[in-house]
């Protein structure tokens, strides 16, 4: 594996683990997933499967580290690992496109949903949901709003993220 390939999907990681600490939780301990951002992005501009494989353990650990979803750790390992492989198959679907600000944020919108649903579903029959809720109930009060977060933010945080890939002669897939 190429240095630089590894060193930035690590800054990428870290990134998205400082903003994942930093964002407050609004619900039961839930809150926006900025890892994912970050994921997609190192998703993006690093396409193959042993960096697919990478960034899909590494933000799941970093993510269950971060949790204040009460018993979120191993939901969120498993939801990264696959949303991280499901957003790399809708990527390569799209890839002609994939360096547009609009495709990245679609990919993101359903990235995040991917995510979401995997999360709560994982969460539900690992550990329960906090509180009694109830799966849509969570879905329609967290995972939306974090997708229109999400999505907003990928489309402040990718063209800079392009920015410096060409300013710093990194190559752009």
């Amino acid at each position: 594996m190429n240095t630089r390939v590894l060193v930035t999907l690590s800054l990428f990681s870290a990134i998205g683990a400082v903003l994942n600490m930093v964002m407050p939780p609004f619900y039961q301990g839930m809150k926006p997933d900025m890892m994912l951002i970050m994921m997609f992005i190192g998703i993006i501009f690093f396409p193959s499967v042993k960096n697919v494989t990478l960034l899909g353990i590494v933000t799941g650990i970093l993510s269950a580290l971060t949790t204040t979803f009460p018993g979120g750790q191993i939901p969120n390992i498993l939801d990264k690992f696959i949303t991280a492989f499901v957003f790399y198959g809708l990527f390569l679907l799209v890839k002609k496109f994939a360096q547009k600000v609009a495709v990245a944020t679609v990919l993101t919108v359903i990235g995040t949903i991917v995510s979401g649903t995997i999360f709560l579903a994982s969460a539900l029959v690992i550990v329960g949901l906090p509180g009694g809720a109830a799966f849509s109930a969570l879905f329609i009060g967290v995972v939306l709003p974090a997708t229109i977060f999400n999505a907003v933010s990928m489309v402040v945080v990718f063209p800079i993220v392009q920015a410096i890939f060409k300013r710093s002669n990194l190559a752009i897939v």
